[in-house]
């Protein structure tokens, strides 16, 4: 099903070119949904910039334009504006056609690609024998919620956890243990995750302070390398015992993915090193081995190096990151790889991506994508972080977001009378406040920092989890309370008549633009606000139209309006990665 704007879009194109001639033809239509409905619904605005390059004055311009506009099958005869705005208001019967089209279809009008194609999505990316921290929070949500949308509409996506499993860090806690707890080397779960990570810590001030300890925590990185079996033994234990503290997380927050840390990439990073010597782009600086980047350069104004083996022979991320897109591309024959990763490391995969596109390892027709976001901030404007000043763990995070939920509803349930079992009462708290942090993230601009607000996000106002939530639950009390089976209602035809009616009906067609431009620029953010609008939308739509009350044929057309939206949101919040309640 195309998309009512991608449908009007072409037409004002076809007209352009019928009115003025080829040369126009790819002009922008500028066509934007309208800013005030007494407009109409939707307003090309071409007519003024094309002006100064047709001689002519705009409102002439969209004259000759509306004249050769035929869009009578989708639109009243069009209104010229203003200074040549092009208003088009959508007949009654096309929108009703539409959502009848639309509530007929498994997939609500959404179609899948055209060219579905291998992509892979890279995020969450957490460090072995570290607990994840609130800072891996956006990338693993974002990450999931992209991956869920690209999935949905046809993708062939591969969801990789790209660990920190590998190098100097192995060195340093497996030294550090062979002296404080060598159990925790040769033993499963020796130790607390927790106490591993003090451990890790203590290891690295060690490391920063003691040269003999660094040379041997060095040494022992060699003995990993090379496969000594003791070194290795440990090396599984520690990966395994994060490993299951990371799933953890990840089935509290219902993430999906497969884990191909750095060690998976190790046997590779000799060949990058070669290849890149004999495609002649390594140079020595330094006795480093690098490769200069084009368009970046130091305050003195030198060019700035890439580096990809190290002075004393290691290896770098970035000969890592080479090895995985060199991997990602001929291996996987991914045609788009997507890094979700906080915007501070936009600088390093600007010089990676260069790297390999200059050594032949990004095919022309292979999109790399860098997905930066921004910090999550406290309410005090800062980096948030415990009241100690350490990082703030993502499972304390979440399990205070499952507490607040529940004491939130106990109160409510306590103030309305109402009685509700444990296990009701457990689930809701569960899936309040897990949704509430997912929600937070998402609507808000992935490129900016925002503020961690318990009390905003668990409002039953506003753009929240809670307000989506509690728009669904309202759908299904509907159905309840007029004793309803909504799939039963067989090939019901929807008719508009109250003007709430026309607003929420005109709103559910936009889900498929919604998601082909979240598809495209990979803002969730975007499908986030149209979920609010749409549940604020279906709020004064219940408010204003009785439903239950209703005449016969008006009451049936009414709750399959309930019902289109009520599908509507349900797949919307899935693609967020949230799941719906029939009660809250």
């Amino acid at each position: 099903m195309n998309a009512t704007q991608e449908q009007l879009k072409l037409k004002v194109e076809q007209a352009l070119v019928a009115a003025f001639g080829t040369e126009l033809s790819g002009t922008d239509p500028m066509l934007v949904p309208a800013s005030n409905p007494k407009f109409g619904d939707y307003q090309a605005n071409l007519s003024l910039p094309l002006s100064k390059k047709l001689g002519k004055q705009p409102r002439i311009i969209a004259q000759q334009i509306v004249d050769k506009l035929d869009v009578s099958d989708i639109c009243e005869a069009p209104e010229i504006a203003g200074p040549g705005f092009i208003n088009l208001r959508l007949k009654t019967d096309y929108i009703e056609a539409q959502l009848n089209a639309i509530q007929a279809d498994t997939r609500l009008g959404v179609a899948k690609v055209k060219h579905p194609q291998r992509e892979i999505v890279d995020f969450s990316s957490p460090n072995i024998a570290k607990e994840m921290h609130v800072g891996h929070l956006r990338s693993t949500i974002i990450g999931d919620s992209i991956a869920r949308i690209l999935e949905f509409i046809g993708h062939d996506v591969l969801r990789l956890n790209h660990v920190g499993d590998w190098g100097t860090q192995f060195g340093m806690l497996i030294t550090y243990l062979r002296e404080v707890s060598p159990d925790a080397l040769t033993t499963a779960n020796a130790l607390e995750i927790a106490d591993l990570v003090e451990f890790y810590k203590q290891a690295k001030k060690r490391f920063d302070e003691d040269d003999n300890f660094k040379e041997t925590a060095r040494q022992e990185v060699v003995r990993l390398q090379s496969g000594a079996e003791d070194t290795l033994h440990a090396w599984k234990l520690l990966c395994a015992q994060s490993r299951e503290e990371f799933q953890e997380i990840y089935d509290l927050l219902d993430v999906k993915l497969c884990e191909r840390g750095e060690s998976f990439y190790n046997p590779l990073l000799a060949d990058v090193v070669k290849d890149l010597e004999k495609s002649g782009l390594l140079e020595e600086s330094d006795r480093a081995k690098v490769v200069f980047l084009d368009g970046f350069t130091n305050k003195e104004g030198q060019p700035l190096p890439l580096i990809i083996q190290k002075s004393d022979g290691g290896y770098n991320y970035a000969t890592t990151d080479l090895a995985a897109i060199r991997y990602r591309t001929q291996q996987d024959e991914a045609k788009r790889i997507i890094y979700l990763t906080d915007a501070g490391q936009s600088g390093h995969f600007a010089g990676v991506f260069q790297v390999a596109r200059r050594a032949g390892w990004i095919p022309d027709d292979v999109e790399v994508v860098h997905v930066g976001f921004g910090m999550v901030l406290g309410e005090d404007g800062k980096r948030l972080r415990t009241r100690a000043g350490d990082t703030v763990r993502l499972r304390d995070l979440l399990d205070e977001a499952v507490m607040r939920s529940r004491a939130d509803l106990d109160m409510r349930l306590q103030e309305s009378g109402r009685e509700e079992t444990d296990e009701f009462k457990a689930n809701v708290a569960q899936v309040v406040g897990i949704s509430a942090v997912k929600y937070a993230d998402l609507s808000q601009n992935r490129m900016t920092d925002y503020k961690f607000s318990f009390d905003k996000m668990l409002s039953l106002k506003g753009n929240t989890a809670p307000y989506m939530l509690y728009s669904y639950a309202r759908t299904q009390s509907i159905a309840r309370e007029g004793n309803i089976d909504f799939q039963q209602l067989g090939d019901v035809k929807i008719q508009l008549q109250a003007d709430s009616e026309f607003t929420l009906a005109k709103h559910l067609l936009q889900l498929d633009e919604v998601i082909t431009e979240v598809e495209q620029e990979l803002l969730p953010h975007r499908l986030c606000e149209y979920l609010y609008q749409l549940s604020d939308k279906f709020n004064k739509f219940y408010e204003n139209c009785p439903v239950l009350k209703s005449e016969a044929t008006v009451r049936t057309s009414r709750l399959a309006l309930c019902y289109l939206t009520a599908r509507t949101l349900k797949l919307g919040l899935n693609l967020l990665g949230i799941q719906v309640l029939e009660r809250m």
